[in-house]
């Protein structure tokens, strides 16, 4: 007895999802694993490897320049104070709207 052709198209349309699902999950635990080594990445520079700190009011360390000299690419220390002072006023600012909304 031969298979009828609706039930060869059901068959084909069922090997076709399941190996779009396989492919899709692929990629979704290769994008993810690849998210979590760049995020192990970011966090071993910024908190092992270079340990630069700006305060809110715009103070640094005596060691400051040596270790923003080991980040590749030319940075200025009065940008860098100044993205700390609008960083820190971004986080006070979402913590007290949450706080008083």
């Amino acid at each position: 007895m031969l298979p009828s052709e609706n039930s060869i198209a059901v068959v084909v349309v069922v090997v076709v999802v399941v190996v779009v699902v396989v492919v899709v999950v692929v990629v979704v635990v290769v994008a993810a694993a690849a998210a979590v080594i760049v995020a192990i990445i970011i966090i071993i520079i910024i908190i092992i490897i270079i340990p630069v700190i700006i305060g809110a009011t715009r103070t640094i360390s005596k060691t400051f320049r040596k270790y923003v000299s080991n980040i590749p690419g030319k940075h200025e220390v009065e940008e860098l104070q100044k993205t700390a002072i609008l960083g820190t006023a971004h986080i006070l600012r979402k913590v007290l709207m949450y706080k008083y909304n």
